[in-house]
């Protein structure tokens, strides 16, 4: 699986660059063709950052990152 750095992702923000990606613990998916995610934003959610610590404010559960395939891995620098 591919290894995707902070930078990388957040070029993927709707804005700078076509593809619009996310990260939810440690994977990162695609979600450029969803409805949900058009223009790089999801109710008070931002597209090209990891949004785990934002998941226990909204209204369901990570289930919903089941219907999602990730595309590769956030790379966390230490």
């Amino acid at each position: 699986m591919n290894l995707i750095t902070k930078a990388q992702l957040a070029l993927r923000n709707g804005q700078d660059k076509p593809e619009i990606w996310i990260a939810y613990q440690g994977k990162v998916y695609d979600v450029t063709h969803s409805r949900l995610w058009r223009n790089g934003k999801h109710y008070e959610h931002w597209a090209g950052q990891d949004l785990t610590a934002e998941l226990k404010d909204a209204p369901h559960t990570d289930q919903v990152f089941e219907k999602l395939t990730p595309i590769g891995v956030l790379h966390v620098s230490a």
